[in-house]
């Protein structure tokens, strides 16, 4: 328990960011499986959408400080390599 007002906030606050950044990264991590199972599929439209929506995702949890910045560069650069070896 929180023994003044700003330390009560604070665990407030605390909670709220915790959610929101595990919204933030559970949807980011579906996004990625989904990607990789339209490539499993061997679907290149449906792939090619997944990959535009991670990409977006991604730079927007590194825009925001979820991940790092290479992290999300990293994943694009490797959603897109599979996505060039399946055209």
């Amino acid at each position: 328990m929180a023994n003044t007002r700003s330390a009560a906030k604070s665990a407030r606050q605390s909670i709220t960011r915790t959610l929101q950044n595990k919204r933030a990264l559970t949807g980011l991590k579906t996004q990625v499986k989904k990607a990789r199972a339209a490539f499993a599929a061997k679907d290149k439209t449906a792939a090619a959408e997944q990959v535009r929506q991670v990409a977006s995702m991604a730079d927007k949890a590194a825009k925001t400080g979820r991940i790092h910045k290479n992290k999300a560069n990293r994943q694009k650069s490797r959603l897109n390599k599979q996505l060039a070896a399946l055209a």
